[in-house]
């Protein structure tokens, strides 16, 4: 919005509102002003909702530190969407067609995770929307973005698969793309909707690997660094930077009130639309392998569920003492402060490898 606006000041008032259209100041501006949003609003929207007795409950086969949280206000991840929509309307340039699909894509699992929330916590119904019912609008809302990634690209090596660490390995997807991208998105929105049990355990490696990617979104988006990098240059995916840059402002401000001990949880409606940002975001910029490995603990989340559901269904035995991972290792003795932190350090190592595929090629 904002674009237009210095596009005209600098042709009609003063030539120095060009500044305005560099892509690295306005992805600075959109993490400030997704941060100053979210410090602002935050502390309003948790007294509505302890108002309203929008309180987070506890499962009685969970690790018993956790019964202290119930009541805790959840559907915080609300905060964190208006941070990112807004600082994003700002600073984008809103003729770019993936600004667009990658904001409507998180707000449309934003909206997905909102009515399971209120299921749950307003209407007291226990269990929110059906699997089959979220399933199917996770679908719709993933096929769309695929769809529209597929027949907006421009070029080739917009529906390819790149390998990390070849230089020249790449696989034209061709139809394989719409699949492809809807199994990273909606994977991915339900990855970090698995790990979301923890204090601030979700929105740091979320923030982590959204500011990896818009490191990737820039590069890829300019010629000269993709060509130098040897990555896929992609015409336009530079102005999701904006939105990358929203996304660690918008998180790192909903972390000021999520860290140990919370006073605001993210629900549904911030865990399975940060989920379908990284995914539309990494299909976007052609990195869906990189995320893979930046979201490795999502990943390893994500595994152990599978892994335990798949064990009892045969066996009869669980292999964790309780799934999703983060909680095994509290039933183990592990203090929760302890559980998030390295999981923290293991994302900075796993964010640090990705962007090592920049240029270990």
């Amino acid at each position: 919005m904002l674009v237009l606006l210095s596009e005209w000041l600098a042709a009609n008032v003063y030539s120095g509102f060009n500044v305005f259209q560099y892509l690295t100041l306005r992805g600075i501006l959109g993490v400030l002003t997704a941060l100053l949003l979210s410090l602002l609003i935050g502390p309003a929207m948790i007294r509505w909702l302890c108002r309203y007795q929008i309180g987070q409950p506890i499962r009685e086969d969970g690790p018993k530190s956790h019964f202290s949280k119930a009541g805790t206000p959840t559907m915080g991840g609300a905060l964190i969407l208006v941070a990112i929509a807004i600082a994003t309307l700002l600073w984008a340039d809103l003729r770019n067609h993936y600004v667009w699909i990658v904001l409507l894509t998180t707000l449309a699992f934003g909206a997905i995770g909102w009515a399971d929330d209120y299921k749950k916590l307003v209407l007291r119904n226990s269990k929110g929307l059906s699997a089959r019912s979220k399933y199917f609008w996770q679908s719709v809302a993933g096929l769309s973005a695929a769809l529209l990634l597929f027949f907006t690209a421009q070029t080739t090596v917009e529906t390819e698969l790149i390998v990390p660490f070849f230089k020249s390995v790449a696989l034209q997807l061709g139809w394989l793309f719409i699949p492809l991208t809807y199994f990273v998105i909606v994977g991915s929105s339900n990855a970090v909707n698995l790990t979301d049990g923890l204090d601030g355990l979700a929105i740091v490696p979320t923030t982590m690997v959204a500011g990896a990617l818009a490191v990737f979104c820039y590069a890829s988006g300019n010629r000269i660094f993709a060509e130098y990098l040897g990555i896929p240059a992609v015409p336009g995916v530079g102005e999701v930077t904006v939105f990358c840059g929203a996304l660690v402002g918008a998180g790192l401000g909903f972390l000021w009130f999520n860290a140990y001990p919370a006073q605001v949880f993210m629900g549904d409606v911030g865990a399975l639309a940060l989920g379908a940002a990284l995914g539309v975001v990494a299909a976007s910029v052609r990195q869906e392998l990189v995320l893979f490995v930046m979201g490795g603990v999502f990943v390893m989340e994500t595994v152990s569920v599978i892994l335990q559901v798949a064990s009892f269904k045969l066996t009869g035995r669980r292999i964790f003492r309780m799934a999703p991972l983060h909680h095994h290792f509290e039933l183990k003795g592990w203090p929760e402060p302890r559980v998030i932190v390295r999981f923290w350090i293991i994302t900075i190592v796993l964010v640090l490898v990705g962007l090592a595929t920049l240029k270990v090629r």
